[in-house]
């Protein structure tokens, strides 16, 4: 979407007005995608940044919109008109997060509007970049997972079973690993299914469970201590944290507030957690130091450099620096997922193909030893 202010001019007229959609719902199912909101966050601001008003620059961004984002537009557009206030509109759109309308918020609040829709576009460039990142370092173990598991079915429910005949036959008895390979061909088809069902259970359970606080503070123990990944995803929503408070503080708002709109925005249940103790810690006369030091999420790191920080009153720039600091290494740690996974996945292959086979071939040996004699 190219940003074109001659249509606007010519008095491009803004379509009727759309069906407002309610809290949490969606058109026909879809979404709004976040290269869209990109976009979206980074026009909308250099019209504002033009002299734009508001009203005239979300007409302008709907008259060169495909049709299910200009109905968005619109309705945001309408319910502002209306004198609802912009964040209470994007929310009650269904298609935007709580960062990005408790972001608005605070620009409405304090009048610095343009600079948090800059910051909402840089926040989604970062995204988008890191999503391709994720994507194409996984894409090759993806494809050869999926090989590996046709494949293994193949041999299990075709191959195996051939030579399973052969051995009655001749009715020798058969290695250990031979009677193991045999009996998982026999039940390959049950085996696959309920591994099937297993994965859709689970994502069952997750859908309907997602909002409960102790199924929230079980999964993420477990995230955390992942081997590796853990501690990307704690980086990622660090970046988060870092990102989330300076913008707020930027923006001019107290401590407490930045704490408590960052726990909404932020939607990680260890933080969230860490973030209520830390703003009663904090009513009591403890610095944000001193009070991260009590949760374990936190690196040392930050830790010290938020000390730094609070002692020549910086504390917006140290979180800058923190997030792109994240933001860095997040961006490494994703493609050595690729360096990592690769190997380990060509070897698991390897060791699941070279037991079937060697436990098919090596009663071959041994039958030709019984015809012969």
């Amino acid at each position: 979407m190219s940003l074109d202010l001659s249509a606007y001019r010519k008095g491009v007229k803004a379509p009727e007005r759309p069906r407002r959609l309610s809290k949490g719902s969606t058109a026909l199912g879809k979404s709004l995608k976040d290269k869209s909101k990109e976009v979206i966050y980074r026009e909308l601001g250099m019209l504002l940044k033009a002299g734009v008003d508001f009203k005239k620059a979300l007409e302008i961004l709907a008259a060169q919109s495909p049709k299910f984002e200009k109905e968005i537009i619109l309705g945001i557009k309408n319910k502002v008109v209306d004198g609802v206030s912009i964040y209470e509109s994007m929310r009650e759109s269904g298609h935007f997060s709580p960062y990005e309308y408790y972001s608005i918020r605070i620009g409405e609040e304090t009048r610095k509007l343009e600079e948090i829709l800059h910051e909402l576009q840089k926040y989604f460039t970062r995204k988008i970049q890191m999503r391709r990142q994720v994507v194409s370092v996984l894409t090759y173990p993806a494809i050869v997972m999926l090989v590996t598991v046709s494949v293994l079915y193949f041999m299990l429910h075709k191959v195996v079973p051939m030579f399973s005949s052969v051995f009655r036959q001749f009715g020798s008895e058969l290695p250990r690993t031979t009677q193991i390979v045999i009996k998982l061909s026999n039940h390959s088809g049950e085996m696959f299914l309920s591994m099937a069902g297993i994965v859709a259970g689970l994502v069952i359970a997750n859908h309907m469970l997602k909002e409960r606080d102790s199924y929230r503070k079980f999964t993420s123990g477990m995230v955390l201590r992942l081997p590796y990944f853990g501690n990307l995803i704690r980086k990622i929503y660090l970046s988060r944290f870092c990102q989330a408070m300076k913008l707020l503080i930027t923006s001019k708002a107290t401590l407490i507030n930045s704490l408590s709109l960052t726990s909404k925005m932020i939607g990680f249940y260890p933080i969230e957690v860490a973030i209520e103790e830390i703003k009663g810690d904090i009513t009591r006369g403890s610095s944000l130091s001193d009070c991260l030091k009590k949760h374990p999420v936190f690196e040392d790191k930050m830790i010290s450099m938020v000390d730094v920080a609070e002692q020549v009153n910086q504390l917006d720039k140290m979180f800058e620096t923190l997030a792109d600091q994240y933001n860095e290494e997040i961006g490494h740690q994703t493609k050595m997922i690729g360096v990592v996974i690769e190997p380990m996945i060509i070897i698991v292959i390897g060791i699941i193909v070279g037991v079937i086979m060697v436990s098919m071939y090596a009663p071959m040996f041994d039958l030709s030893k019984i015809i012969k004699n």
